[in-house]
């Protein structure tokens, strides 16, 4: 490592520009760390909820967090980036980086215009750390138009790739598989050792590498799991035609270590805000640098299958055709613990489901807010058992514990026609046979659709 700077005190002043879900979580842990954080946002309502401890999104202990540091002093909130930067030792970049129009390449108007900002506002050294997703190369854009900007400012810059999963990011934050650094300075890296001096006390692993290695890391990690999410769904789909038990295989493959378990559970598809778009940078990136990722570009190929898999199980259930059915669907957020519905495969499915002729309902813990917006024509619910009364299908997108506890034989005797489809694998086929379902999909196992 780079050792100790004999002029800095561990505790500093650190500016965060953005406010959304990497941001907050970033400037919110780093204020729990004991620093003095400034995060900064263009929403000036986004701000004012925010200074009240109020967040614009769900994440488990996220509020709480905000409310703690708010009081200590040592969290703040502004649209003012000049008076954020003022004293600040490092500031870190996390906006957006959605998909371009051109669907692979990462967006980087929001991290260029971050950068300008910056070379604007700031005036003594400060180190400018991109924590938002992007491809390969850009802190070397950022650090040339900064340069370019402002000649006199006395700057360097690292990169710092976020690997926070939704519904856990305060504990990925928190106690993290690794803290990935690129730097090319020593006072840079002294300055990034010091943010993060609380995980280094603790022991957690701190990779400090390059710029271009450190970028890297974050899609190849994404790109990664997405094949592991991706073969498990094709090996489910083989399951199903040769009998076999998804549930056995993904035990007997993940117990070795060379494997591991993680991620190898079937689903409806990966969804979310960081793997669809990751995946698509990557393959962007191979295709614009000579070396295609054709294993990446097969992957977002086959999850797009995969989904299309999903609706045609729910079509099969519903006697060949979607006419006249009223489906009811369990949750539309891409995983459980969060309200995100990016790229969540219920996007896909139910516009499917009601381009077939059906009237869909839906039930989602957290999800509705932003479902309501992104899935037109759908009716919402705030109970389970509402959305399946009544219903010629009942199916389960997202596994919420309050869709893994329910009264099945209430929920069958309540439906116009009791059939499940079960796209997470909540319920065994026993169970819903027990609980007087006729008929049911799962996901790599064995169905049953009775007679009648």
């Amino acid at each position: 490592m780079f050792g100790p700077d004999a002029n800095r005190s561990f505790a500093m002043k650190i500016a965060v520009i953005g406010c959304g879900y990497v941001g907050l979580v970033t400037g919110a842990c780093l204020s729990d760390f004991g620093h003095s954080v400034a995060c900064v946002d263009v929403d000036s309502s986004k701000v004012e909820m925010l200074r009240r401890g109020e967040s614009p999104l769900f994440e488990f202990g996220l509020r709480s967090l905000l409310e703690r540091n708010l009081e200590t002093g040592r969290l703040s909130f502004s649209t003012d980036l000049a008076t954020a930067l003022d004293g600040a030792a490092a500031v870190f970049i996390a906006v957006g980086t959605p998909t371009a129009d051109d669907g692979g390449q990462a967006d980087l108007t929001h991290v260029m215009n971050a950068a300008a900002e910056i070379a604007r506002a700031a005036t003594g050294h400060l180190v400018v750390v991109t924590k938002s997703t992007v491809p390969v190369g850009t802190n070397r854009r950022v650090a040339a138009a900064i340069r370019e900007a402002n000649p006199e400012l006395d700057f360097d810059v690292a990169s710092n790739p976020e690997f926070l999963r939704e519904g856990t990011a305060i504990e990925d934050f928190m106690e993290p598989d690794r803290v990935v650094i690129g730097v090319e300075t020593e006072r840079a890296g002294r300055v990034m050792e010091e943010i993060y001096k609380p995980l280094q006390t603790r022991d957690f692993p701190m990779v400090v590498t390059d710029l271009e290695s450190a970028e890297l890391i974050k899609y190849a990690s994404n790109a990664f799991l997405a094949v592991k999410i991706t073969f498990a769904n094709e090996i489910a789909a083989l399951c199903e035609a040769t009998g076999a038990s998804a549930k056995s295989v993904s035990l007997g493959m993940g117990l070795d270590a060379r494997i591991g378990r993680e991620f190898l559970r079937p689903g409806p598809g990966f969804g979310g805000s960081c793997f669809p778009k990751d995946t698509r940078a990557l393959a962007s990136m191979g295709r614009s640098g000579g070396s295609p990722m054709k294993l990446t570009e097969t992957v977002i190929e086959v999850n797009a299958q995969c989904q299309m898999r999903m609706v045609e199980k729910c079509r099969k259930l519903c006697g060949g055709s979607f006419k006249g059915a009223t489906v009811g669907v369990l949750g539309v957020t891409f995983k459980a613990g969060t309200d995100d519905v990016r790229e969540a495969p219920a996007l896909t499915i139910l516009p499917e489901i009601q381009k077939g002729g059906a009237v869909v309902r839906a039930c989602d813990p957290k999800g509705r807010e932003w479902g309501e917006d992104v899935l037109p024509g759908v009716s919402w619910t705030e109970d389970p058992y509402d959305c399946a009364a009544g219903a010629d299908l009942l199916a389960i997108l997202t596994e919420w514990n309050d869709f893994t506890t329910m009264n099945l034989e209430r929920i069958a005797g309540s439906m116009a026609r009791p059939r499940l489809a079960d796209l997470r694998n909540v319920y065994s086929p026993e169970e819903a046979r027990s609980a007087g379902f006729v008929a049911y999909e799962g996901i790599g196992q064995q169905g049953f659709l009775e007679a009648g």
